[in-house]
């Protein structure tokens, strides 16, 4: 166990590297939507490279709230849930990451639910595009805060280490994944969305329309959306003609990095999106 926490950042960071590159080559083969022009298009991947940069060293820096040290906590006091059930390796493992893929996408609801997080997670929604980097576009204090979140749900449930770190890795991956500018056949993705959160599922999150924006809200696993009622089929323009992005941030207010940074303190119409609709 003790080489799976050494070698946790090389781990991550290799698989990281390498869905990425397999993205972004599915991307240039197969693109779902048109893609943009070259300029905009490597000013946006480069801007959403810095933040991932940005944000590797916070998370550096601040090495007492990631999850992997929760699990540590957890495990020499031998608190949490799983510590008190007394359950199997195995079944720790599966519970532990349906569990926290679970908080995940309550954590995400209330990212668009309260006015204050919103402004902090409208950074992600503002990308005009949507391709595999839009995954890395998010606000370094977002990030700090979701890693705290994920710290304490860790900790009360006495997740163990290698959960998280499978976790982790796998929250990464989809993410990478699911915001694909890919193209894949519909008999396939309607297989694949009953299992994991596709491209095709996701997309519709980053719609402007309001009530397409709330919904469709898993990372890992599609089954929360349908089960709280926020999942929806499809965007209601098609995904070659729907409007990606938030209106009240036009290309123009992305193309400095520093406004990306910036953006929380901007005042717009809209703090957050509409409530959402009943989705039946």
């Amino acid at each position: 166990m003790d080489w799976i926490i050494h070698y946790e950042p090389l781990l991550r960071l290799s698989c990281f590297a390498g869905v990425l590159l397999l993205m972004l080559t599915w991307e240039q083969l197969a693109p779902k939507r048109p893609r943009g022009e070259a300029g905009t298009l490597w000013r946006r991947r480069s801007h959403h490279v810095s933040l991932t940069a940005l944000n590797t060293v916070l998370l550096r820096l601040l090495p007492g709230i990631a999850a992997v040290q929760a699990a540590l906590i957890a495990e020499q006091q031998q608190w949490g849930l799983f510590y008190w059930l007394d359950m199997t390796p195995i079944w720790t493992l599966l519970l532990a990451v349906l569990f926290l893929d679970l908080a995940i996408y309550f954590q995400h609801r209330v990212f668009h639910a309260v006015p204050v997080l919103w402004r902090l997670h409208r950074l992600h929604h503002s990308d005009p595009d949507f391709d595999t980097t839009t995954a890395l576009r998010f606000h370094p204090l977002e990030i700090a805060l979701s890693m705290l979140i994920k710290f304490v749900v860790v900790w009360l449930l006495g997740a163990p280490v290698i959960a998280v770190i499978v976790f982790e890795v796998l929250l990464n991956a989809a993410a990478l994944f699911n915001h694909g500018n890919v193209r894949l056949p519909r008999r396939i993705d309607a297989v694949l969305r009953l299992l994991i959160v596709t491209p095709d599922m996701h997309r519709v999150h980053h719609s402007t329309l309001p009530h397409e924006t709330n919904s469709n809200f898993g990372f890992n696993f599609p089954w929360w959306d349908r089960l709280f009622r926020t999942y929806r089929a499809q965007p209601q323009a098609g995904h070659t003609a729907m409007h990606i992005g938030l209106q009240e941030f036009p290309r123009a207010s992305t193309r400095r990095f520093v406004d990306l940074l910036l953006q929380p303190l901007a005042q717009v119409n809209a703090d957050k999106p509409d409530t959402p609709s009943k989705i039946n």
